[in-house]
């Protein structure tokens, strides 16, 4: 019985069970990683189908107002009073400002403040007028333009109620000693109360520096300051015709100068006038196009940077991404020395020796990017510097040495990267105008690579 109660106690081994479903998930999820870290890390070729559409070329511009300015200088020293309103006409003798030599007229003025002088109700609607034409056209990106309107709109106000005092000055000048000097216009123009020293600045003298903001200084003159003889106290913008320049490349301005006129909209009260083209070539080396004007000047005679915007027709061709544009060295070989092979492929004869040191030839095909009157554009890659040519039917010899540079982009139609040359007419930051339906370059709907710098040339594509 003892013998019977000794029993022996064994672990129990489950069966191996294998989960067919966790397999084949694992096997997956693993192949999934490979592809993901394959996408990731192999070169990516994006192709893009050409198509024809249009282009907005880039028509805004900021351009320096160029006019006929004669600046004034004050005779005599004082305290200048204005009685012509700025932007107005003065014609020729017409009492523009006066210089008060004592400072009586400055107490007079004051004195009338001091007794509440109101404006006429004509003279507020003035007022009125002008911070209207402000608060429409103001720019935030440009807050030094209320430092200026709050100059002029104190100017305005002084200046109209200067007009005023004018039957006291009879009696300062009364005792015999004019101790105010009346400062009448010397030639008929458009009175403007600012220097800048490009009064006299002409076309060719214009350059990028002129452009930079950040060093143009703008002197307002200000009703009722203290003047010293020789000072600039006003000037007179004498001819309605008058010129903005604006810079451009130039492409651009050729395209502008075949139109000969072109419509601009001024981008402050969005009037639009037009334009004779004129093309600068200047010192500097930059291109500058100049647009004459015979009417607005007095609408912004009181500025010299003008923000306009030329409206011309989109330009319609085929489009093509800047992405997709290359820049490809080519072999220049001249046209008798390209033959027909065996296919009627072209190639060349080019002479190479044999391993006993006979001279032989042997062709090699070839294919025609471009051509010039005298040359073809070949591949680089199949042609060394310094091979010999023979040209067909004769002993003549060319050495491979010329090369130039052309501008396209990789067609994949055939499934390989194959370059073609473009001509662009037209371009803007992200897109350009071609050429199309030319010897050697695109069509619409060919499929080219997105990204030219992503593929080599005769590359294999693999969709």
């Amino acid at each position: 019985m003892a013998g019977n109660n000794n029993h022996k106690i064994r672990q129990y081994r489950k069966p191996l069970n294998i989960n067919l479903g966790i397999i084949i998930f694992s096997v997956i999820f693993i192949y999934v990683v490979i592809c993901v870290f394959l996408y990731f890390t192999d070169k990516q070729i994006m192709p893009y189908e050409v198509k024809n559409g249009s282009l907005s070329v880039g028509n805004v511009y900021e351009g320096v107002a160029l006019r006929e300015e004669t600046v004034v200088m004050s005779t005599d020293s004082g305290y200048i009073n204005y009685y012509a309103r700025e932007g107005e006409r003065a014609g020729s003798g017409k009492l523009v400002c006066s210089i008060d030599e004592s400072g009586q007229l400055k107490e007079m003025f004051e004195a009338g403040q001091a007794e509440d002088t109101q404006l006429s109700e004509e003279n507020l609607n003035s007022i009125r007028t002008e911070i209207t034409g402000f608060s429409g056209n103001f720019d935030r990106r440009q807050f030094s333009g209320v430092y200026e309107f709050k100059y002029a709109l104190a100017g305005t106000a002084l200046k109209l109620s200067n007009i005023g005092v004018l039957e006291d000055l009879q009696s300062l000048n009364s005792g015999g000693t004019a101790l105010v000097t009346l400062c009448n216009a010397p030639v008929s123009g458009i009175i403007v109360y600012y220097t800048d020293g490009y009064e006299s600045l002409q076309p060719d003298q214009i350059s990028e520096e002129i452009f930079k903001k950040e060093s143009y200084e703008k002197s307002q003159l200000i009703n009722n300051d203290l003047v010293a003889a020789g000072d600039s106290i006003y000037k007179l913008v004498t001819n309605e015709n008058w010129s903005i320049v604006i810079p451009s490349t130039p492409e651009r301005a050729q395209a502008l100068l075949d139109e000969e006129y072109v419509q601009v909209r001024f981008l402050k009260n969005q009037c639009v006038s037009w334009a004779k083209v004129n093309v600068l070539q200047n010192a500097d080396g930059n291109t500058y196009v100049k647009l004459d004007f015979n009417n607005s000047m007095v609408a912004f005679c009181t500025e010299r940077f003008i923000d306009i915007e030329l409206i011309t027709k989109e330009e319609q061709g085929l489009k093509v991404p800047n992405s997709a544009i290359a820049q490809k060295e080519f072999f220049l070989i001249p046209k008798e020395f390209i033959t027909k092979g065996g296919n009627n492929e072209n190639g060349v004869l080019r002479e190479s020796y044999s391993e006993n040191g006979e001279v032989t030839t042997e062709f090699i095909p070839t294919t025609l990017y471009q051509e010039s009157d005298e040359d073809y554009y070949v591949d680089n890659s199949i042609l060394d510097v310094g091979n010999n040519l023979i040209k067909p039917d004769s002993e003549e010899k060319y050495t491979v040495s010329r090369s130039a540079t052309l501008t396209g982009v990789y067609n994949i139609n055939k499934g390989y990267a194959d370059f073609k040359e473009i001509e662009v007419l037209y371009e803007n930051d992200e897109y350009s105008i071609i050429q199309s339906n030319t010897t050697y370059g695109l069509s619409a709907y060919d499929r080219i690579v997105l990204d030219a710098e992503s593929v080599d040339m005769d590359e294999l594509i693999y969709d």
